[in-house]
């Protein structure tokens, strides 16, 4: 892997470990859970895709 997959990779994860307590305490009901689990999944998911159409 090239340097410029790692780095990234690194980043995302460690904000991942600083938001996710404050997401995971935020959110203790199942359904407001859900319904934030899926926003930022299609956040992600629009992303990526963008990504691969300019790269």
């Amino acid at each position: 892997m090239n340097f410029e997959y790692i780095m990234p990779t690194i980043s995302l994860i460690l904000v991942l470990i600083l938001v996710l307590p404050s997401f995971l305490s935020s959110n203790s009901n199942l359904k407001t859970f859900l319904k934030n689990i899926s926003i930022w999944a299609i956040i992600v998911l629009v992303v990526m895709i963008v990504l691969n159409f300019i790269y």
